[in-house]
């Protein structure tokens, strides 16, 4: 069995750290998401395993998603009870997933758990940037059109029938979703979400989605909810991985030093933003991300036999074109974020002088 190399922290390494922690809170705070899209792929880029970077990702998260849950539910967000039932189920996907990380690691070393990370990183941002795209596209159409109505989703028929289900003993309320829903209907959206965060760190990309179409619980709720879930996954998670030797406790404090600024600016930029800028932002980020992992797979296969190994130079190659798709990809969540904030202030501090300009006319 391969042992686990943690990668050595020196002071560039350690300012790296900050400012992919602070690129990815921003990003995490103007999107709404975890920003684990972001940073796990980061962390790989700097030489940390797959297993190592999701580990560390999954202890960074869960103290943030406490944070942000407790400060949620100051307003009524957050479906306290619902969160703890997907979350008991999720914790189970995770162990699960835990254990599939661990399988590959023991009969394939690290390189397989890169691997195994990468591909699951191509196949969900390709199916999840796909869906923000299309989207992105919908609700810059209502926009344009500019008929002032109003972009609630509307509850699904899915939701509604799922909420219509009566089988006793199994029900449960839901103040999100202000309905009874059967319990059974809760494992198997838990179960893979706390599956996806085991493999990626990134759980949010299922159980928001499947609580606003599956449930019927509103967008905003759902987000809410989404922070009690990844408390309880990432508390479990790091424990679980902790158990195996895979936390970088190092990795996991300097990334979360940088997100907890980022996440504050990023959170900023959105009050300046339309709901579809938010979108595309999120959509390019997702694809170039993908992209970025798309670029390491074939040296993964060639150092596990899977493929006819390529020459150093080729693999070198594509490294650097993974890692410069990867830069790419933070400087411009990091510039769309920062340029969306100083305008909405420049456009602030104009309208306050127009107004000040009108108040001493009078």
């Amino acid at each position: 069995m391969e042992l686990i190399n943690f990668i050595e922290i020196t002071p560039v390494t350690a300012i790296l750290l900050v400012l992919v922690g602070f690129v990815g809170g921003m990003v995490s705070g103007f999107i709404g998401s975890g920003g684990a899209f972001v940073l796990t792929p980061a962390m790989m880029t700097l030489g940390a395993p797959g297993i190592v970077a999701v580990a560390s990702n999954i202890c960074h998260k869960f103290p943030k998603a406490l944070v942000g849950a407790v400060k949620r539910n100051k307003y009524g967000q957050v479906d306290i009870k619902l969160g703890l039932v997907l979350g008991l189920f999720a914790e189970g996907g995770v162990l699960f997933g835990k254990s599939v990380m661990t399988q590959i690691k023991n009969t394939f070393g690290t390189v397989g758990t890169d691997l195994y990370v990468s591909g699951m990183f191509v196949v969900t941002l390709a199916i999840v940037g796909g869906f923000v795209l299309k989207d992105y596209r919908k609700l810059k159409a209502i926009d344009e059109a500019g008929d002032g109505s109003e972009q609630i989703t509307p509850i699904t028929k899915l939701a509604r029938w799922v909420q219509s289900v009566k089988i006793p003993g199994t029900m449960i309320y839901s103040k999100g979703a202000q309905a009874e829903i059967s319990i059974l209907f809760l494992v198997p959206i838990g179960f893979a979400t706390g599956f996806l965060a085991s493999a990626i760190a990134v759980g949010g990309f299922i159980g928001v989605p499947a609580m606003i179409y599956i449930l019927g619980v509103p967008a905003i709720m759902a987000s809410a909810t989404e922070l009690v879930i990844a408390f309880i996954m990432g508390l479990g998670g790091t424990i679980f991985y902790g158990l195996e030797g895979a936390v970088d406790i190092r990795l996991a404090m300097l990334i979360l030093l940088g997100s907890l600024f980022g996440i504050q600016v990023g959170a900023i930029g959105t009050t300046y933003v339309k709901d579809y800028q938010v979108k595309f932002t999120m959509a390019v980020i997702m694809l170039t991300v993908l992209f970025s992992r798309f670029f390491y797979i074939p040296g993964y296969l060639g150092q596990l036999g899977m493929i006819e190994p390529l020459s150093e130079s080729t693999v070198q190659i594509l490294k650097w074109i993974g890692d410069g798709v990867l830069a790419l990809a933070l400087i411009v969540g990091a510039y769309t974020v920062l340029s969306a904030l100083f305008k909405g202030m420049k456009a602030h501090k104009e309208k306050q002088a127009v107004l000040a300009r009108v108040e001493a006319a009078d």
